[in-house]
C-alpha cells in the first residue's frame, strides 16, 4: 500500500496538468503526489485534437513546452443552412493525436519528479475522515485528498455519490483521406447545416503517422440537455450519412465513440478530500471542447490545492465557487447558455447573427487563442449582441455572467 499526499485518478491532460500546477506552486509536495493511469503510454484516445493556444500559453506559464506534430490553426470557418463564414486571427491553436500529446505530457510531469503508475485500472474508491483509499489493478493507494480526472465515466465521482448528470452527448469520429471541397488546412470546420438534431460535425485538419488526413465526425447532444421531446439520433448514423455524401465509404474507417458530459451548475463537484476536473466535472457541452478546458481545469486545481493543503483546509466547500468564478467558469457558463440559444428555437436568428456580425465569432476565436482581445472589436462584439438580445436570449446571459475575478 503506498501513501500520498495527493493522488490522482487519470493520467490524461486534467489529471497531469494538476499535477504539473501543484508541483509548481508546491514544489516540496512533488514526491508525494501520484497520478494513476488505467493504460500504458502512448495509448489512444478518442479525441478531435482541436487544442487552443490559450492551453500552450498556461502551461508554458510554468515553463512546460509540449512539442508533438500538429497542424498549426489560423482560424475556423462554419456552414449553416443561411450561408457560410471563414474568419482568420493568426495562429489560434493547433490539432494535435492525443496518443502524442498525452504521452508527452506525462513526460514532463515525470521529469518535474511527478510520480505516474501505468496500467493502474482503478476499482474502487472510499471516501473517510483520514482522506481517501483507492484501489486499483496496480495496488492500494492511500492519499489526504483524491482528485478523480478519470473522464465521464469517473470512478471518482460514483464514489462521491454524484450523478452522470444531463448535459450528456454523443461523438464518434473517423480519419480519412482529405476530399474534393474541404475547407483549407488551417482551418477548423464546424457543418451545421444539419438541424434535425441538436449538434455538429466536424472536420478538424490533422496528421497521422506523417500522413495529412482529416479527422471527421459528429456530435449529438443528449435530449435532456435540453429537454428535447424526441430522442437523439445516433452519432454514428449521422457520420455515416455525411461520410456517404463526400462520397467516403464509411465502411472504409475506423470509427471511435466517446461521450461528453457538461458542467452541471446544480450539481456539486466536490466532498470533503475529494474534488473533480476535466470531463469528472464536467466541460463545455456546446462544442465539447476538452483539452484546452481540462488543461484549464488544472492550473485552477493546482493552484487551489496548493493553498487547501497549506492551510490543511480540506473540505473543499468552495471548490465549485471557485470554478464558477474563475474564466474557465465564465467561459462554461456563457457556452451553456448559448447552447440552449443556438440549438433551440432562435436557431436561425442566431445564425443570420452570426454571419451578419463576425465580431463575435472573432471574439470567440481569440479566447480560443487565449489572444488579448482589442477594446474596439470587444465592444462592437457586445454592442451588436445587445441588439439582438431579446431575440436569441443574450439578454438573460449577459445577466447571469459572473464577476471576471480570476485568471482561470
Amino acid at each position: 500500500m503506498s501513501a500520498h499526499e495527493v493522488v490522482i485518478v487519470g493520467g490524461g491532460p486534467a489529471g497531469l496538468s494538476t499535477a504539473l500546477f501543484l508541483a509548481h506552486h508546491r514544489p516540496a509536495l512533488t514526491d508525494r503526489i501520484v497520478v494513476l493511469e488505467k493504460e500504458r503510454y502512448p495509448r489512444d484516445k478518442c479525441c478531435a485534437g482541436g487544442l487552443g493556444q490559450r492551453a500552450d500559453r498556461a502551461l508554458a506559464a510554468i515553463g512546460v513546452t509540449i512539442d508533438v506534430p500538429s497542424v498549426v490553426v489560423h482560424g475556423v470557418s462554419a456552414a449553416f443552412q443561411t450561408g457560410e463564414i471563414a474568419l482568420r486571427e493568426g495562429n489560434i491553436g493547433r490539432v494535435v493525436r492525443r496518443v502524442e500529446f498525452d504521452r508527452a505530457l506525462a513526460l514532463a510531469a515525470r521529469a518535474r519528479g511527478v510520480r505516474i503508475v501505468e496500467g493502474a485500472r482503478v476499482t474502487a474508491a472510499s471516501l473517510g475522515p483520514g482522506g481517501a483509499r483507492i484501489e486499483s489493478s496496480a495496488g492500494d493507494f492511500d492519499g489526504s485528498v483524491v482528485v478523480g480526472a478519470d473522464g465521464v465515466g469517473s470512478v471518482v465521482r460514483r464514489a462521491m455519490g454524484l450523478p452522470f448528470g444531463r448535459l450528456r452527448a454523443q461523438a464518434v469520429e473517423v480519419d480519412t483521406e482529405p476530399v474534393a471541397g474541404d475547407r483549407a488546412r488551417d482551418l477548423l470546420h464546424f457543418e451545421m447545416r444539419d438541424r434535425s438534431f441538436a449538434g455538429y460535425l466536424w472536420d478538424f485538419p490533422t496528421i497521422v503517422g506523417g500522413r495529412e488526413l482529416v479527422c471527421r465526425g459528429a456530435y449529438v447532444l443528449h435530449e435532456g440537455a435540453l429537454g428535447a421531446a424526441r430522442p437523439a439520433p445516433d452519432a454514428e448514423r449521422v457520420l455515416r450519412s455525411r461520410l456517404a455524401a463526400l462520397g467516403l465509404d464509411p465502411d472504409r474507417y475506423r470509427r471511435k465513440r466517446f461521450a461528453e458530459r457538461g458542467l452541471d451548475p446544480m450539481a456539486p463537484i466536490a466532498r470533503p478530500a475529494a474534488l473533480l476536473v476535466g470531463e469528472a466535472a464536467g466541460i463545455d457541452p456546446m462544442l465539447g471542447e476538452g483539452i484546452a478546458q481540462a488543461i484549464a481545469y488544472g492550473a485552477l486545481a493546482g493552484a487551489y490545492l496548493a493553498e487547501k493543503l497549506e492551510a490543511r483546509d480540506l473540505g473543499f466547500d468552495d471548490w465549485g465557487r471557485r470554478v464558477e468564478r474563475s474564466l474557465l467558469g465564465l467561459d462554461l457558463r456563457f457556452r451553456r447558455r448559448a447552447m440552449r440559444a443556438f440549438y433551440g428555437a432562435p436557431r436561425e436568428r442566431v445564425e443570420r447573427y452570426l454571419l451578419r456580425e463576425p465580431s463575435f465569432l472573432r471574439f470567440g476565436m481569440r479566447h480560443f487563442a487565449g489572444s488579448p482581445q482589442p477594446a474596439p472589436d470587444a465592444l462592437r462584439a457586445a454592442a451588436t449582441g445587445a441588439l439582438v438580445a431579446g431575440r436569441i436570449g443574450l439578454d438573460r446571459l449577459v445577466a447571469s455572467l459572473p464577476p471576471r475575478d480570476a485568471a482561470l
